[in-house]
């Protein structure tokens, strides 16, 4: 269904959960797994200027120390990746997210697999935001046309089966493709789609009750005539719930449906020369439960120098697929 798979980890010595739920997904699927270690460097004028994984010690990396590193991290993930899996390690110097597209685009990955924080967030002087996801998923998320697929390390994924797989609408053009991506995994797992939206209630009396039964029906037409196209007989149900805090009432509803992977479109955007990925996609990504895989609207990347060239299919006229499954293969 997918084309490749590539996990990006900074763990060397230890298994990391995103690289053990991207081996599920990769064996599921039966594509290869990348595994991609980005030698971060503190030094703009010279990347290829590294701290030791042992040490600490500053150093100049080269071809045997990378050997060395992915070596290392052969052996922790032997037990992980099963032999049923090919693929292959790689450790290169440089800037994480550039590197991470760079060779997202050289594989031609159909997902990409992160977490939402660097594990060595804490070693590298980072204050973790609640909420917040790091800048390197940042980085890739915005610029990205392929899903990105964020683990949270408490996420343990046993099975890569989707059988209920909840999509946030908001009716933008990011969620449509979402909504895309959704039902063709759905159909491929024989699941269901749970549809979410949240009407914003303020506070009582200027909102009554009457108010929010109309908005309630207002918002079910509205979906069934935005979804419906989508499904062709596919499973489904509309969760439309009131609230305040959309990442909140998307993981309440996570857990009373049992989803097992969330979808989002990213809504990227410029706010005072900085890209975000979006407040809900950043903080439901940061507490789920389960994977979220986040897709963004072609037309809302932002470019960034490493571009070789653009999607030839991103001008298809209502065009909402994301290109990354095989040829033939978009559904069972």
């Amino acid at each position: 269904m997918f084309s490749d798979i590539l996990a990006a980890t900074d763990l060397v010595q230890v298994a990391d959960p995103v690289v053990a739920a991207a081996a599920r997904l990769a064996e599921q699927f039966r594509v290869k797994l990348h595994i991609l270690h980005v030698l971060e460097s503190g030094d703009t004028q010279n990347r290829r200027k590294v701290r030791h994984y042992i040490t600490g010690q500053d150093m100049e990396t080269n071809e045997a120390y990378e050997k060395q590193v992915a070596d290392e991290i052969r052996a922790v993930y032997s037990p992980i990746v099963h032999s049923s899996v090919g693929g292959d390690i790689r450790v290169v110097p440089g800037f994480p997210w550039e590197e991470i597209l760079s060779w997202s685009r050289l594989l031609a990955s159909g997902l990409i697999v992160m977490g939402p924080h660097s594990a060595r967030a804490a070693e590298k002087g980072v204050i973790r935001v609640a909420g917040k996801i790091g800048s390197t998923v940042e980085g890739v998320v915005t610029r990205e046309n392929c899903p990105v697929v964020i683990v949270n390390p408490l996420v343990q994924l046993e099975a890569a089966e989707f059988r209920c797989i909840l999509v946030g609408v908001d009716f933008s053009v990011s969620c449509e493709c979402a909504l895309s991506f959704a039902v063709q995994l759905a159909r491929r797992f024989q699941g269901r789609i749970v549809v979410f939206h949240m009407i914003p209630v303020p506070p009582w009396p200027k909102y009554s009750r009457e108010n929010y039964e109309a908005d309630l029906a207002a918002t079910r037409q509205r979906l069934t005539e935005f979804c419906e196209p989508f499904f062709d007989g596919l499973p489904h149900e509309y969760a439309i719930w009131g609230g305040g805090l959309p990442h909140q009432e998307i993981l309440s509803c996570a857990a009373k449906t049992q989803s097992d992977l969330i979808v989002l479109g990213s809504h990227t955007k410029e706010s005072q020369g900085k890209w975000y990925a979006g407040s809900v996609v950043e903080r439901t990504s940061f507490r789920a439960a389960c994977p979220v895989a986040v897709i963004t609207d072609p037309k809302a990347l932002m470019p960034w120098d490493g571009e070789k060239r653009p999607d030839p299919e991103i001008d298809r006229e209502k065009d909402r697929n994301i290109h990354v499954f095989n040829k033939g293969q978009q559904t069972p």
